[in-house]
C-alpha cells in the first residue's frame, strides 16, 4: 500500500470511528433526556467530537435518531433471519413454528436491547417518526407473514393485520421492563399465544 493510500485509509477509519461515536453517544443522551431535550452539544461533547463533524457525518439532531433506528431494525432482522434459519436447519417446515422462531428473535433483540427499544416506543422522536416505526413493524410481519402463502401465493392481509398488532404491543411491553426474566418470560408466553392462532394454510393442505 503507497503513503497515499495508506493516508487515506487512516483518514476513513478515523470518520469511520468518529461516526460511531457520535452515534454512541447520541444514543446514551437520547435515552437519558429524550429526544425532544437532547442537545447537539451534549452529544459532541460525550463524543469528543465537534459540531462541525456531526454535520459532516448527520443531517441533524433527527438524522442520528432516524440512522440509530435503521441500525438497530437491521439488527433485528439479523436476528430474526438467523432465527428462521436455524429453524430450518432443524428440519422444521411448519409455517406458524418458523414465524415464532422469528418473533421470539425480534422480541429477546429487544430484551437485549431494552434501553434503545424503549427510545423507539417511547412517543418522543422526530416528527411523523410514529408513522416510520408503524410502517417498519408492517413490512417486518409482512415479510414473515409471507410464509404463510394463500393459495394464489398472495400474502392473507388480516393475518398481518393481526400479527402487527401482537407485535408491536408485545415489543413496547417488553421493552418497558426493568427486568429482563420477566421480559423474556413475557416474550415467550406471547410467541405462545401468538402460536395459536388460526394457520391459514393449514386448511389447504
Amino acid at each position: 500500500m503507497s503513503s497515499v493510500e495508506e493516508s487515506v485509509a487512516r483518514v476513513s477509519d478515523r470518520g469511520a470511528a468518529t461516526r460511531g461515536a457520535l452515534l454512541a453517544a447520541a444514543c446514551d443522551v437520547f435515552c437519558e433526556a429524550g429526544f425532544a431535550q437532547a442537545a447537539v452539544t451534549d452529544i459532541v461533547a460525550r463524543a469528543g467530537a465537534s459540531v462541525g463533524s456531526l454535520y459532516h457525518h448527520f443531517n441533524g439532531k433527527a438524522d442520528l435518531y432516524l440512522t440509530l433506528f435503521e441500525e438497530f431494525q437491521t439488527r433485528q432482522q439479523e436476528r430474526t433471519r438467523e432465527a428462521v434459519h436455524a429453524a430450518r436447519d432443524a428440519g422444521e417446515a411448519d409455517p406458524m413454528r418458523l414465524f415464532i422462531a422469528g418473533a421470539r428473535a425480534y422480541l429477546y433483540g429487544c430484551v437485549l436491547e431494552r434501553n434503545v427499544a424503549r427510545l423507539f416506543i417511547s412517543g418522543d422522536g422526530p416528527p411523523r417518526f410514529d408513522r416510520i416505526m408503524r410502517q417498519r413493524l408492517n413490512t417486518w410481519a409482512r415479510r414473515n407473514a409471507a410464509l404463510f402463502q394463500t393459495a394464489d401465493g398472495g400474502v392473507d392481509e388480516a393475518l398481518v393485520t393481526v400479527l402487527t398488532g401482537a407485535m408491536a404491543g408485545s415489543v413496547a411491553e417488553v421493552s418497558l421492563s426493568d427486568d429482563e426474566d420477566v421480559s423474556r418470560q413475557l416474550a415467550d408466553e406471547v410467541v405462545a399465544i401468538i402460536g395459536t392462532i388460526h394457520n391459514p394454510g393449514a386448511g389447504n393442505a
